[in-house]
Formats: structure tokens, sequence, C-alpha cells
């Protein structure tokens, strides 16, 4: 059997400066949320997760770009070198961020563009099935995930084994409870110790932050039949057709250097997972989903495969294979002989349902904290009152700016929006895709507001209980926001913050969920009756009027932040501004640990009478005035991220 262009793809989404090219399917943007924390435990991962995408054969060329402040690039240049990746065989160049944004984007735009003939004279040809690297995931799991949909993949999987090619089996957490089964047939002992060995490592590090890899079954997993982790770890190991042997156990992100069927250590969640083995080398992806998981990649393309033929009608949109055909009586051989057939078009150039749609999203492993927390104990009061501060005065430059509002949400406000609450990174880019055609149309205008905004975000797809808490908090304090004058809240369907979590959290906090729209990209039948849901939505809020009013603009909220040395006119200046809100009833927030509330000149004028924070991270100040917020990290962007949580104006 044979499979066209398997080493030579450059499977990405098509955008115009590609379209002329025939051998070139488009140019993706991967971005990602890693290397920016000073000494990360999961340093060597990204380096390995991102040389590893620079080299994978669906790769025609290559811009890695980096912040001029971060070390990554000459990290990686010499990770790939110490490692042998064979990045002089790829088109590329390494592009800093050192000056004006735009500039950077023009010079960019111009090297891709140079190198699309390059890239072009690289034809498809015919190559053996062999070339075929395949990642076996599961997301969304259901009670059939182990029945109909793991089953086909493995059967797949084994006839590419069986002529040459390669598998790959992630998911380390998922797995416990079924070892025994994952190894029935295996190469050799050292093989299965050094599988049992990673199973109890990921179960360590589990304890270490005091919580347990056995309860990794999601919500939607336990309402759908998987109620404990051997019952879902079962079905997980399904993806191993019990002919084909564990030939290999790798790290995440590790290269597949030989043939045959691999372990790749690696966590439970699907878009962390499917970057390692992206990064491995897998040039395609078998997606198994009993909730309808929209999951696909930017460079490699996703064949999702759905357990039951109901969820399949639902969602026959998004999904490219029924395995539910099995349950209704078609036979697995020949359900597996269709599979691989569509594996084989694939392979050959013929797009995914996923690719069709143009959607995509990723994530590499997260960089995890050491000890038992996963989030660190905030210090001081946070009882959102204000600090007192003696040099508050009223300012004469500010006090006669006044801005026109109007009645929103949760207040009133100069700028109004109309926001996509994604409940998870994987709702995130269709919470964009609305966005973009809300705004397209004069739809805006005519429901009363400035612009559609969707806050995408990465998290929902699994985290501690704190950090979930943290993240509920936050998204919470996006839908009290001054400037939001209507909101929905947008779940993919399997997500741990999906939209009846946000309910409940509502509930307790007092916000009424009937003033909210809501969306479920599985359960309102994927991507295109989602979009057309959201539109509706909004759409029924055309036409209301509302009476502006007048207001000083120091009665409004914002937020002061900087970054590196502030010199002494910048902290006097801040300081005048602080005390002229804070003086006439308005409200300041400042980081904790920024670098103002260091600054002699700014402390010295406002002369605040407490260092310790007044509001926890993404907390609504109780009472107007100057206040400090806590802050779990030193990320700059999860800190602007709080801020806005908290109800900054500006």
């Amino acid at each position: 059997m044979r499979a066209a262009s398997c080493a030579n793809w450059k499977r990405t989404w098509p955008t115009s400066p590609a379209r002329a090219y025939a051998n070139i399917d488009g140019v993706a943007a991967v971005a990602h949320t890693e290397g920016v924390e000073p000494d990360p435990n999961n340093l060597d991962m990204v380096l390995r997760t991102l040389a590893g995408f620079m080299v994978n054969p669906n790769v025609g060329a290559v811009l890695p770009w980096t912040r001029r402040a971060t070390r990554s690039l000459a990290l990686k240049l010499r990770f790939m070198h110490a490692h042998g990746y064979p990045l002089e065989h790829v088109p590329h160049a390494f592009l800093t961020l050192d000056g004006g944004f735009a500039e950077h984007l023009t010079a960019a735009e111009a090297t891709v563009r140079g190198w699309l003939p390059e890239v072009n004279a690289t034809a498809r040809t015919p190559q053996p099935i062999s070339a075929l690297k395949i990642a076996l995931q599961c997301g969304g799991s259901d009670a059939f995930s182990g029945v109909s949909g793991n089953p086909l993949a493995a059967w797949v999987a084994r006839e590419v084994v069986r002529h040459g090619g390669s598998a790959n089996l992630a998911e380390t957490d998922e797995l416990i409870g079924a070892e025994s089964y994952v190894l029935q047939k295996v190469r050799d002992l050292a093989t299965a110790e050094q599988f049992l060995a990673m199973v109890a490592r990921f179960q360590a590090w589990a304890a270490q932050h005091g919580t347990s890899a056995e309860g990794n079954p999601s919500g939607g997993n336990k309402l759908r039949g998987l109620y404990n982790i051997t019952l879902k770890s079962i079905g997980a190991a399904m993806k191993r057709d019990p002919q084909v042997r564990l030939d290999s156990v790798i790290d995440y992100g590790a290269p597949m250097t030989a043939p045959g069927y691999y372990f790749m250590d690696s966590p439970g969640n699907d878009l962390e997972s499917i970057a390692g083995q992206v990064a491995g080398g897998c040039n395609l992806i078998f997606f198994v989903t009993g909730n309808g998981s929209i999951t696909n990649f930017p460079f490699v393309p996703t064949i999702k495969i759905v357990t039951t033929t109901a969820r399949f009608e639902l969602l026959h949109n998004d999904m490219d294979v029924n395995a539910g055909a099995y349950l209704d009586g078609t036979p697995m051989d020949e359900l597996g002989a269709a599979t691989l057939e569509l594996t084989r078009r694939v392979a050959g150039g013929a797009r995914t349902v996923g690719e069709r749609a143009g959607h995509a999203q990723v994530q590499l492993w997260r960089n995890w904290r050491g000890g038992t927390a996963a989030v660190p104990a905030e210090t001081g009061a946070e009882n959102g009152q204000p600090i007192p501060c003696a040099g508050a005065a009223p300012d004469p430059l500010l006090v006669a700016t006044v801005l026109a509002t109007v009645p929103t949400l949760h207040g009133d406000s100069a700028h109004t929006v109309g926001l996509i609450l994604p409940t998870s990174l994987c709702a995130g880019q269709i919470g964009q895709m609305a966005a973009r055609r809300l705004n397209h149309g004069d739809l805006a205008r005519r429901a009363g507001v400035d612009e559609f905004v969707a806050l995408v975000h990465t998290e929902g797809c699994g985290c501690s209980p704190a950090a979930k808490d943290l993240a509920t908090d936050t998204l919470l304090g996006y839908l009290e926001h001054p400037a939001v004058a209507q909101a929905l809240l947008l779940e993919h369907g399997c997500e741990i913050t999906h939209n009846d979590h946000m309910r409940q959290a509502m509930a307790a906090r007092g916000i009424d969920p009937a003033q909210l729209g809501w969306a479920s990209i599985q359960l309102d039948g994927g991507i295109q009756a989602v979009l057309e849901k959201i539109e509706a939505w909004f759409a029924q809020g055309a036409g209301r009027a509302s009476k502006s009013t007048i207001v000083p603009l120091t009665t409004r909220t914002i937020a002061l932040a900087s970054v590196g040395a502030l010199q002494p006119e910048g902290g006097r200046v801040l300081a005048r501004l602080a005390g002229a809100f804070v003086a006439r009833g308005g409200s300041i927030i400042v980081p904790a640990g920024d670098g103002l509330l260091r600054n002699e000149t700014f402390r010295t004028r406002l002369r605040p009478a407490a260092d310790a924070p007044s509001l926890a991270y993404a907390q609504r100040p109780a009472a107007p005035g100057f206040h400090i917020m806590a802050t779990p990290t030193a990320s700059w962007a999860e800190i602007v991220v709080g801020l806005g949580a908290s109800g900054a104006e500006a």
C-alpha cells in the first residue's frame, strides 16, 4: 500500500500569498504560552517541542520569533545542535522582536514570501505508507470510546505499523489502571519497566501538588459512563490493538527514530499531549471523541472519529468518521478499511473537515510549580477596602475632564462591548471567529455596542482545583466588567469550566444567568451552527437605545503598572494622577510587587498607608480608592488579565 507525499507535506491553513503555489497548502502561525517564566520546570520539554515542530515533515519552512528579553532563540539553537535536529534541511530564519511591531511584521512577511517559490519546488510524490507516523488521541470520552472509536483508531494504526509506519499512544495519567493491558504485548522487560516508571513519576508529581492522577475523569466523562480512572484508562488503552506490540517508550516531544508502536509520556490534556506527538514527528492525528471535540492542529491534519451515530449526526460538519457505525452493525474490518482509505487520501492532500473549517489550537505541556500548592498563598488583607493615601488630592487639570457613558450590565462605560466569553482554550478560537464575523457587518451599531470581543485564554481544559477556582473568578470578573453591555458564554462542551460550572459559580456570586447568552459548540451542532446561534442571540439586542450620562473622568477605575526602572519624573506624574482619582472618588489599582510601589518619588507624593494587597487577584474593589492587587505569578500577561478582571477600565 502506498500513500502520497508523506515526506513532503506543507499542511497549513490557506492564506492568499500561498494560494498561487500548487504545492503549498498555506501559512500557519503556532502561538503558545511557554518560554517566558525564568527557570521553568518544563524548559527541556519546551525546547524539544519547538525543535520537533521546526523539523516536522509537514513543515516546508519556518520562522521562529521571540522577544529580545528572553533567551529562547539561543537556547533553541544550542538544543537543536546538541541533539542532532536537522534544521539545515529546512529553509529558516530567526526573528527577534527588538523594535517597532509593525516593522517586524513587514520583515517577517517579506521573509516568508521569499521562501514560497523554494518551498513550492518540493512537489508531492508517491511515498510508501511506512512514511506515516500517526498520533493517537482521545478527548471528551464516553462509555463507547473504548468500544468503537479507540478500537477503530487502533485497527488503522495496526495496519500502518504492519507496513513499516509508526503510531504514538500518549496521556500517561489516562493509562493508570490499564497498565496490565498496555504491557500485555511488549518488546522487552526494559521497555515495560520504563513505562511503569513514567506512570509512577506522574503519580508522584500529582501527589506533590496535593492531588491524585486517579481523579482524572471529568464531569462529562462521569456523566457519560466513565465514572472512575480504571474505566477511562481501559477505554483509552484500546488505542493499542491486541495484536500490536509496544515497541518503545519515549519522553514528551522526543523524536520517533524507528518504525513501531510508541508510548510517549505526556499529560491527559489533549492539546498538550498532541503538541508532544507532533514534536516527535507525527504527521497525522487520529482524534477519538465521544462528546464531539473539535480539536485540530495548525499544520498536521486531524482525522476526528466520533463514537456514536447520534453524535456524528449532530456534528457531521465537524467530524470525519462515524465509529458509531460499528455499534450499529458494520463490521470493524469494513469500517477500518474505509478509515484506512481516508487516511491514505488525507496523506495525499485531501483536506479534513477541521482543515476546511480553518480551525486549530495549540498548547505545549505547561510549566508546573513545585511544592504542594498549585497557586501560592497570597498575603495581605484582601478585603476589597482601599488603602488610605495621605498624598491624595484633586488636580485642576483632571477635575474638569468628563466622559459620556451609557448603562451596561454592571455599571456604565464610555466604551461598550459585546463580550463572547469562551470557558476554555478549546472554545477560544471559535469565539474569535464569532467576534470577527459579528464585527464585519453593522450589528455592533444596531446592538448599541462599540465592538464585539472574544476573551481568548488558555484555561479550562485541565488544571488543579486551586487554578480552576482562580480561572473561574477571573472569568466572572470580566462578565462584571463595566464595559460589558451584552455577554454570551461559549463552552466547548467537555472542559472542567463548562457552562454548568459557570452557572453554579454565578449563583454563588449573585450574577443572574438569565441576562446572559449561552452556547455550546458540541451540543449546538458544531462550529457553523454555534456561530449562527451566537449571531442570532446578539441580534436580539439590536435597536436598544441607551441614554448617555456625563461623569467626571476621575470617578472611574484605572490600573497603573510598570515594566523596568521608573524615573523620578514618571513617579511624580503617576502619583499626581493617582492622587486625583482617589480624591475624586475613583479607584487606582496597582499590582503587588510592581516597581511603581518601590519608586521613591511615587511613594513620597502619594504616601500609601500600607504595602499589603487590599485585593485578591482579579477581585473587584468593595469601595473606591487606592488598591494593591495580589499577583500569584510574575507573568506580565497574567498580571494584566487580573487587572482587567478587577474592573479596571484603562
